[in-house]
């Protein structure tokens, strides 16, 4: 005998049949908020609501079955199904009935509307929406920007639009106001209750709006206006492309060692390591520089797909670590094929490079494939290369690479100047016109660490392995005078930060090789001042430097957005730290300060950095050839990606495979082995091959 259903079953069964009964959608409490929803099952807003069961929520194919499905009074969402190929149509009869019925309507990417004027179709390039009304109350004031990426949208007329797309500068606000020239975003429509938007508002998950917080409000106060006078359910999400940790999560006991594998795993799954002709990533065709900043309507980002000699030493050397640590051969593999390609395979060591009665003799192209790479000759450039390569030798324990190491050394040794000072920049039209000579008895004196500090560090551990005294004599006294130009005559890149950040390797290593108590007091100078500007998360804030002895400024004006290499921040203050020019160099620079001195100051910054990427590591399953990455701006006061991307090149959300990836991972993998890179690289056999590019490269000294 069957038992008697109880009334609790009967109220369930009847609540699962209204469910069934009801139009395609999710049913939840009547005295609610009541939505109708035209849009796919997928779209980000419906899925992320119909998880939530404060409100009514109701899904339609089409506007004419949602119309009829609604209730008196309900919030029509028309939402963007075909964007970015497929605008939406509004006509008059689909108005006429939302008047009808005292429904309020939402629609986004209109193809026409009766009575407004809407041109087809187009994309932003330095746009970015910025709040322009006071629709979202104070939790969104005017001139808050925001980033809509991807973004295709439709131009429109509308008086009073509460977010516009606009090209401005700024990290939070856009300084100085809005231009002349301003595209609609979100307005009301005048004569019927209408919210209007000009773009798929409802793509800022997949499309990974920012910041978050902001994205919450203005879906809040969407919701709120579509029903007046209800409460709207908080919204929350967790985004597709996030930190690996909270900013007050406690850390598990292997955090470090977790974002560590993960860092070198990155190169692996990243897609930069270039196929061969057999289809495979071995890295016998090198790796491509990064992942550029934009990100485009389905998340992704583009490829930077220069092959450079920096990142592909520094990847090669985080690859290494992999390899070494991990027991994992594979990775050496590919590690000393990325060497091989670019140091013996590529024209990045040909013609003038390669010709020993040419000037250029010994110096590696600051790129292959496209002739402004190819005609560059950066020292600091070839010096991350000459790191990486040599990072890479000491964990293989080969010395293959020697003498092209030994003759790059000498080769920008002998085109620096008398008082230790290297050009920025040699061209080899400028060394097809000019001997050798011409640079090495010149007298520049350029107080710039960016692009001094680490060809200086390399030339003394240079004189660690052979004992030539120039090295040391040039290189002393380049650091002494820039020392005593400290900090007013700096000339900073993108800020001051990153010259202190520079400037810890070469102060380090100067201790190596003499240790004096002056020398001692120059790094702990540059050290307490940098890390003055170090959050209690970790994280070191970016700062500028003297007005007026910046390379690159922050944006004077709306119209210079995006014209050149930029800041992350507009102004001193704003909560953001560089990984791409200053975090990551702080970071090897404290290591090898802590290791060449002994004071906790180094060590204790140093740790609490490496806690601080550990946290900030990408972590997203939606885009695996992200997970594990760092990205080059983070906001350590909203714990999220977001900076001023006006770089014209690396902003806030790119990814640099050598001078970022390359070096945080090195780092790890030093904390990992309990090894400083001073000791690790110190059995070098590179001075035997000394003798032999001297002869070469300096026959008469």
């Amino acid at each position: 005998m069957k038992p008697s259903p109880s009334l609790s079953h009967i109220f369930l069964l009847l609540i699962v049949t209204m469910c069934l009964l009801s139009p395609t959608g999710y049913t939840a409490e009547s005295n609610s908020p009541s939505y109708v929803f035209c849009c796919e099952p997928g779209n980000d807003l419906f899925h992320l609501l119909a998880e939530n069961t404060q409100g009514t929520f109701r899904r339609a194919d089409t506007i004419e079955q949602a119309l009829d499905i609604a209730p008196e009074g309900a919030g029509i969402l028309l939402l963007a199904d075909g964007y970015p190929e497929k605008t939406v149509s509004l006509t008059p009869a689909i108005l006429k009935q939302v008047k009808s019925k005292s429904l309020r309507l939402y629609v986004e990417y209109p193809g026409d509307i009766p009575g407004v004027s809407i041109l087809p179709p187009r994309e932003t390039k330095w746009e970015r929406a910025v709040v322009s009304s006071d629709f979202f109350g104070d939790k969104l004031e005017k001139l808050r920007i925001l980033a809509i990426h991807g973004c295709r949208f439709v131009p429109a007329e509308a008086q009073n639009p509460s977010i516009v797309l606009a090209r401005v500068a700024g990290f939070d606000t856009a300084v100085f106001g809005l231009p002349q020239e301003v595209y609609p975003v979100l307005f009301e429509m005048p004569a019927i209750p209408a919210l209007v938007a000009t773009t798929k508002l409802s793509h800022f998950i997949t499309g990974r709006y920012a910041p978050k917080e902001d994205w919450r409000t203005i879906w809040k106060s969407i919701l709120a206006w579509l029903q007046p006078g209800s409460t709207v359910t908080d919204l929350d999400w967790t985004p597709t492309v996030h930190p690996a940790h909270d900013k007050n999560t406690i850390l598990p006991g292997d955090a470090e060692k977790q974002a560590f594998y993960r860092g070198v795993t990155w190169f692996l799954q990243s897609n930069l390591i270039v196929q061969n002709a057999n289809g495979r990533r071995d890295g016998s065709r090198g790796i491509c520089e990064g992942y550029s900043a934009g990100i485009c309507q389905a998340g992704t980002q583009e490829m930077s797909r220069v092959i450079r000699g920096d990142c592909n030493g520094e990847s090669a050397m985080a690859l290494a670590f992999g390899g070494q640590i991990q027991r994992d051969s594979e990775k050496l593999g590919i590690a000393r094929n990325i060497l091989d390609h670019y140091l013996f395979e590529s024209r990045a060591r040909r013609g003038g490079r390669g010709d020993p009665n040419h000037s250029a003799y010994g110096l590696i192209a600051w790129g292959v494939g496209d002739t402004p790479w190819e005609i560059a000759n950066y020292g600091d450039d070839n010096a991350r290369l000459l790191l990486g390569t040599l990072a890479v030798a000491a964990l293989s324990d080969s010395d293959r690479w020697d003498l092209p190491v030994m003759e790059c050394l000498l080769a920008n040794y002998r085109t620096t100047g008398k008082l230790g000072f290297r050009l920025n920049r040699i061209d080899m039209p400028d060394l097809d016109k000019n001997d050798w000579q011409h640079y090495f008895n010149g007298e520049p004196a350029i107080y710039a660490p960016h692009y001094q500090a680490y060809l200086w560090a390399c030339l003394l551990w240079a004189y660690s392995q052979t004992g030539f005294e120039p090295f040391l004599q040039k290189t002393e006294n380049a650091i002494r005078m820039t020392m005593e130009a400290y900090p007013d005559q700096w000339e900073w890149t993108d800020g001051l930060a990153q010259e202190r950040a520079r400037m810890l390797l070469p102060l380090a290593w100067l201790i190596r090789v003499q240790d004096t108590p002056q020398h001692r007091e120059w790094l702990k100078q540059i050290a307490v001042d940098l890390l003055a500007f170090q959050d209690s998360s970790g994280a070191i804030r970016e700062h500028l430097g003297k007005p007026g002895m910046g390379a690159y400024d922050p944006p004077q004006s709306n119209e210079e957005y995006g014209k050149d290499e930029a800041t992350l921040l507009q102004e001193n203050g704003d909560p953001v730290c560089d990984l791409l020019y200053t975090t990551n160099f702080a970071f090897l620079g404290l290591h090898e300060a802590a290791s060449a001195t002994g004071d906790s100051l180094y060590l204790e910054a140093e740790n609490k950095l490496a806690e601080f990427l550990c946290r900030i590591q990408i972590r997203s399953e939606a885009h695996p050839e992200l997970d594990g990455g760092w990205y080059r701006a983070f906001d350590f006061r909203r714990w999220e990606y977001w900076g001023s991307s006006a770089d014209i090149g690396w902003g806030a959300w790119s990814i640099e495979s050598g001078w970022t990836q390359g070096w945080i991972v090195a780092v790890l993998g030093l904390r990992q082995m309990g090894i400083s890179y001073w000791d690790l690289t110190s059995n070098s056999k590179i001075e035997n091959q000394f003798p032999r590019a001297k002869e070469v490269l300096l026959p008469s000294q």
